[in-house]
Formats: C-alpha cells, structure tokens, sequence
C-alpha cells in the first residue's frame, strides 16, 4: 500500500523545497495530511507558504482513506484535506476535527483517460461500449470501496449501466495517483481519474468527461484536527482562501469553492 508521502523527501510524487524564515525569526511547523489529487497543487502552494510566513509546511499525500485511518490511530495531523466529504464526517463524528474549522475547499471533475497522446475522444452515456473499448486490457482506477475518486468512478459507472460489464476488468490502485501512473506506464490502456490528475501527466489523453450527474458531487472539504496544537492552523487555513492559493488551485483545473 503506498504511505502517506512527505514533500519534504523525495518522492515519486513530487518535490518540495524548504525554505527558511527571515533571519532572526524562530520558524513554526504544520502538518497537513492531503489527498494524492492534489499533489502538484499543493507542491506550489508549500514554496509559496514558506516564502510568505516564514513557516515549514510538510505535507503528507496519500489516498483520503489512509490518511483518515492514520488519524484516527493518532497520527500527527494539523490540518486534513479530504477528496470527499465522507471521510471527513467519519473523524468528525469521532470528535477528530476541531469544531468551527471545515469548510468545503475544492471541486474537480471525473474524466476517461487513454495511454499515450491523440487518442480518439469517446462520448461518454449509457451506450458507451466501455468493455469493447478495453478489449483484453484493464482500466485503471482507484480502490472503488474505500478512495474517493474510486468510489466516484464506479458509482458513475453503476449510473450509466456500466459497471457490471468492466467489473472484472478494473486494475484498481492504492490512490487515483497510482492508477494515472498505470496508465502513463502503458500498465493499462484506460483509466478513471480526475480531471486535475490528467492535467498533471503528458503521458495521457483524457478522451472522455463523465457528466457531473452519474455521480455524487466531488468536493474537497478542509479542517483542522481537534487534537493539533500548532498556532499555525489559522494561518494557513486562511492562506487556502487566498488568492495565491486559488491560483495553484486553479492552474491544476481545480473548481476553488472556499471564499
């Protein structure tokens, strides 16, 4: 299963760079737990922090289920950025989120992608011939019981009829990260990933959108946990409603709600 990454150290994911406070200052640290979607988004958004407030932001990415589970075994979170609202009403109803701090950040959209480039756009509907599409190969999605953009993708898929005819050909990932490598790689032909991952891959074509009714509403919601003792969670919870923030936000395709 992939751990939780940290921008921090190196990683497959994304690299993050360190920058230090003016001098003389004593900096300040917060960790914030964020779903793998957001990946490039938040890599700008950890240098541009810094350089504004003097602060370390580590950043933790992995699929919203790991990363709610973790806080739930107590795993040091400042702040939680969740790829649906489910997981975080499951630590809110733990008493995990501290009261008066969520609020919905982000939306994103559900798109089919295709290995390689100039692949031949698909009408998505109910007629869509997925499984003739794949022919002997697999799609590519998330944990479809337990990840977010899993979960949307067979829910638009059960809403179009067609779930039953690729079930038993869906490779699914630990995350919508690693499904989008699987596809990049040529591991499989198609996958299901949002619009904002694509974005981040030259590797693929998004070849079809589902429309926004085969599935609940992708919402990104943000809070900061009730057991985080950083002075910081204001801060950068505020910086998220910034327009520095909504700029890296919506560089990456995402729909910024906060306000």
């Amino acid at each position: 299963m992939l751990r939780a990454l940290r921008f921090k150290t190196a990683t497959i994911l994304a690299l993050g760079v360190a920058t230090l406070g003016p001098v003389g200052s004593v900096a300040g640290e917060i960790t914030v737990f964020a779903a793998a979607s957001m990946t490039n988004a938040l890599a700008d958004i950890e240098t541009d922090f810094e350089a504004a407030t003097g602060h370390d932001l580590v950043v933790s990415l992995a699929g919203s289920s790991v990363l709610a589970r973790q806080i739930q075994q107590g795993a040091p979170a400042d702040v939680f950025i969740s790829a649906n609202p489910g997981w975080m009403d499951t630590l809110e109803a733990d008493g995990l989120v501290a009261e008066g701090t969520r609020f919905d950040l982000l939306g994103n959209s559900l798109v089919l992608i295709a290995h390689g480039t100039g692949a031949a756009p698909v009408a998505i509907g109910p007629g869509t011939d997925l499984a003739g599409l794949l022919g002997d190969g697999r799609l590519a999605m998330a944990l479809v019981d337990a990840v977010p953009a899993g979960i949307y993708g067979k829910a638009a898929l059960e809403s179009l009829g067609l779930w039953e005819g690729v079930e038993a050909r869906v490779a699914q990932a630990d995350n919508v990260r690693a499904a989008l490598a699987f596809v990049a790689a040529g591991e499989a032909p198609y996958g299901i990933v949002y619009a904002t991952d694509a974005v981040a891959e030259g590797a693929v074509t998004v070849i079809g959108t589902f429309p926004a009714d085969t599935h609940p509403p992708i919402t990104y919601p943000v809070a900061a946990m009730a057991a985080s003792d950083s002075p910081l969670t204001g801060t950068f919870l505020d910086y998220l409603r910034g327009p520095e923030a909504r700029a890296a936000f919506e560089a990456q395709g995402f729909a910024v709600m906060a306000r």
